[in-house]
């Protein structure tokens, strides 16, 4: 897994961010320890049908691991990510990954 140089972690803001022809699609978290809490994805209708948010995911994926960081999902199109995407299930605090049946 590598890094999207277009996404953005905006730590002021706690969202990551991309944008894409003018519009900026986000995933906004909460820190926690040993982790971050994902609560929402928030897409531009502009934007949907893309794959913009699954792009997201996966960066975000891949930035967590790399600052040895756990995914706590509470936001449902996350949530639905990890589970068509078992591979990531060793990335996943252990709590919310028996919730997902992961």
């Amino acid at each position: 897994m590598s890094l999207d140089p277009d996404i953005r972690d905006n730590e002021e803001a706690k969202r990551y961010e991309l944008t894409v022809d003018g519009e900026t699609a986000v995933i906004i978290y909460n820190p926690v320890a040993g982790g971050r809490l994902i609560t929402e994805t928030l897409v531009p209708v502009a934007l949907e049908g893309r794959g913009i948010a699954s792009r997201m995911a996966r960066h975000i994926l891949a930035d967590l691991k790399a600052k040895g960081l756990v995914v706590l999902p509470t936001c449902p199109f996350f949530s639905g990510y990890l589970k068509k995407h078992p591979e990531y299930a060793d990335q996943v605090h252990p709590t919310y990954r028996a919730m997902l049946g992961l």
